[in-house]
């Protein structure tokens, strides 16, 4: 059987919304005054909306092979990223055999190392990687993870990431992670309030469930240092996430050091390629990493990560993404659980991580959730989600 090449790669933004958990409308419990960078600004404290966290949008790819079959993924990028794709890496892509994806990483990375190397330009390569994954898989006539080695295990077990961990014990996740709502700037009163707020979850959920903190790159070492062994001590907190800045590598290295034995320190979700978490590991800055498969280089790169990460016995739980990354944590002995975030605005409701955008999400049942057999993904677009094709090559 000969093997398709690429006819076409296209890049959509949406109109209207949906499918973007960077743009939640309305009354969010993640918009509730949660920690971020910006933080030590009063004007950009209640709400992530307020410095620009959905700017972006959502990036959709498509490759088209020419046989016919369709590949496709979701990332965030926006307009920004689809001009990328448009105008720069479509050279890499069409005309290639829809085998060759290790071949087309290397170009597209490689090519825009001068304005690229994180950020937009690797989240628009990751949209781009995990679309080829599902073109290839579509094209097999198998579920994506069949490619990656296949399941070890025959379910996953998932933690929750949410405000409310005590309706996440009772829809039987494993645990709950929490955004911390105080940052620095706001002294001791909000040192306070912090270990208030999660004292209260952990009377609420028992000693036994596990409770982690998201601290989104918001604090520095000295205020992480304290809450974590305070937290450790008093709440039995499982992990400290995300509590510096990404590139902040020494600070990380030295928390690890303060960290009380016990207590994990966790990072990852905004670093990207195998060389920034290589970084992480060769300097023993955290006991779990936490790549986010749409942002960190696409499956391709998480594949020599989450390599490294096992040499070096460190755990990968990815950052949310949905479908994209059950695919990749079932196949991983080193990805023991993965994590679902709760999207509902009040985080009562199990519901798909991008919906509307995409159909035929699955969803944990109990905490667990076994994948089907479906071709790539295992989604399709929703055709009543506006996508707009901003830019044409």
């Amino acid at each position: 059987m000969s093997v398709p090449t690429i006819r076409e790669v296209r890049a959509f933004v949406v109109r209207g919304g949906g499918g973007d958990y960077h743009d939640q409308q309305g009354s969010h419990w993640i918009d509730d005054h949660i920690a971020t960078p910006m933080s030590k600004y009063p004007n950009y404290r209640q709400s992530r909306r307020t410095f620009g966290i959905n700017v972006l949008g959502t990036l959709v790819v498509e490759v088209e092979a020419s046989d016919g079959t369709v590949g496709f993924a979701v990332t965030t990028g926006g307009e920004p990223a689809a001009w990328i794709v448009e105008k720069h890496l479509a050279r890499f892509i069409e005309g290639a055999k829809i085998t060759d994806i290790e071949l087309m990483w290397d170009q597209m990375y490689r090519s825009t190392l001068y304005y690229g190397r994180k950020g937009l330009v690797v989240n628009t390569i990751s949209g781009v990687d995990l679309a080829l994954w599902d073109l290839l898989a579509k094209w097999r006539k198998e579920p994506v993870y069949n490619l990656l080695g296949g399941a070890v295990r025959d379910e996953l077990q998932f933690y929750a990431t949410g405000a409310r961990p005590d309706l996440a014990k009772e829809m039987g996740f494993i645990g709950g992670k929490m955004a911390l709502h105080h940052g620095p700037a706001e002294g001791e009163e909000g040192l306070r309030k912090n270990l208030d707020i999660l004292n209260d979850m952990r009377n609420k959920v028992g000693k036994d469930f596990w409770l982690m903190q998201d601290c989104w790159m918001a604090l520095d070492v000295e205020y992480a240092t304290r809450f974590s062994n305070i937290a450790w001590n008093e709440m039995g907190l499982k992990w400290t996430e995300e509590a510096l800045p990404p590139d902040d590598y020494w600070g990380y290295a030295q928390l690890k050091k303060n960290a009380p034995k016990g207590h994990l320190i966790t990072t990852g979700e905004h670093e990207a390629t195998r060389w920034g978490f290589k970084m992480l590991l060769d300097m023993e800055c955290c006991d779990i990493i936490q790549p986010d498969v749409g942002w960190c280089g696409g499956i391709t790169e998480l594949i020599k990560i989450t390599a490294l990460a096992d040499a070096a016995g460190v755990l990968v739980v990815p950052h949310g993404s949905s479908v994209y990354s059950y695919h990749f944590v079932i196949t991983r002995h080193n990805s023991p659980f993965a994590e679902f975030l709760m999207m509902h605005p009040v985080p009562d409701q199990v519901v798909p991580m991008f919906t509307p955008l995409l159909l035929d999400e699955p969803v944990p049942v109990n905490g667990r959730l076994k994948l089907d057999d479906k071709p790539g993904f295992g989604v399709r677009l929703n055709p009543e989600c506006k996508l707009s094709r901003p830019y044409t090559h």
